[in-house]
């Protein structure tokens, strides 16, 4: 079955010429229809970069400078901006951290999910407006009818992410990329925003993939996590076989710092030292000089990607795992 989202070398850097600095290094990542794939890393690996670069939302100074960006089988780097505006919304949604983000401010609900719904779509306003109070249904809201007439300020915080989903879902996207949307909920709303996004996602066959740096919440939301250190994916494969034994040392420092995985009052591991500055890449492994288990190799040259036995993908010269193969680097 072929991907609806596949993503190939995919380099991004910031500037221009000789003095652009690299910030993603050949990321490769492909979804299924109906798939939920988790995108982990500390802040600062790329995980969000590489959101913003397959919906073309690359901050200022931030250019995609090789791969490819494949949607159901079209390359979205060869598309004019005004196809990806097209594209965006209506085959690739995103929904951001902060749900103010999404929204203005001095405009109610009903103007801002209306006018999303007509840059798609030739619809008059009495037409639309019985498909958002569905759409406000859908994602649990009480009264949509009502909602639709609130102002941002007027909703919970919870209430205003389940407007960004419903948003994003109004056109029956592909993909949806969600960048870390639970972050500034408290965890009982966190769980409902989660359950809300795997049904619909289930439902409907879209495909999600969901950023975050909360391992807690990839076991209880993704079929597979890709984990990713300084702009590059380290491992990659099913959640369950990737959370119980890490392949990458990167992917086993993550999970012992999880504190739900110690006991009360013991001390936390922590990863030694810092993820290298995007001008002071090593020209070996990024995580070696942070690695229980770096050989000498692994500070020569950047290392290739493996399989696995179990069939994961792990850019690693000494992985935690037997290897099956070995791929290119």
């Amino acid at each position: 079955m072929d991907p609806v989202l596949d993503i190939r070398g995919l380099t991004v850097a910031f500037g221009r010429g000789a003095t652009a600095v690299p910030a993603l290094f050949g990321v490769d990542l492909t979804v299924q229809r109906g798939e939920i794939v988790a995108l982990v890393g500390e802040s600062g690996s790329g995980k969000s970069l590489t959101g913003f670069a397959v919906t073309g939302l690359l901050p200022s100074g931030a250019q995609v400078t090789g791969g490819a960006v494949r949607l159901s089988g079209t390359d979205l780097r060869g598309l004019s901006p005004a196809a990806m505006r097209q594209a965006r919304g209506r085959r690739v949604a995103m929904v951001f951290q902060d749900p103010m983000m999404t929204l203005n401010p001095v405009l109610r609900v009903e103007t801002q999910m209306g006018d999303a719904l007509r840059a798609h779509q030739d619809i008059s306003r009495r037409a639309a407006r019985p498909r958002l109070v569905q759409a406000l249904a859908d994602v649990g809201i009480a009264d949509p009818a009502a909602r639709l007439r609130a102002w941002p300020h007027e909703l919970s915080g919870g209430m205003r992410q389940r407007v960004a989903i419903a948003t994003a879902l109004l056109h029956g996207p592909d993909v949806v990329i969600a960048d870390e949307p639970t972050t500034a909920l408290d965890v009982t709303i966190q769980g409902q925003i989660i359950a809300l996004a795997q049904g619909l996602c289930r439902d409907r066959g879209t495909a999600l993939v969901w950023i975050t740096h909360d391992l807690a919440v990839v076991a209880g939301i993704a079929d597979r996590v890709a984990v990713m250190y300084a702009g590059r994916i380290v491992e990659d494969g099913p959640v369950d076989a990737v959370l119980d034994a890490p392949a990458h040392p990167y992917t086993r420092a993550l999970i012992d710092s999880v504190p739900a995985s110690h006991a009360k009052g013991t001390r936390l591991p922590t990863i030694p030292g810092r993820m290298p500055g995007l001008s002071d890449m090593p020209p070996g492994c990024p995580f070696a000089p942070r690695c229980a288990h770096a050989a000498p190799a692994c500070t020569q040259a950047p290392p290739p990607v493996v399989q696995t036995a179990d069939g994961r993908a792990v850019r690693c010269l000494t992985p935690l795992v037997p290897v099956a193969e070995r791929g290119a680097a």
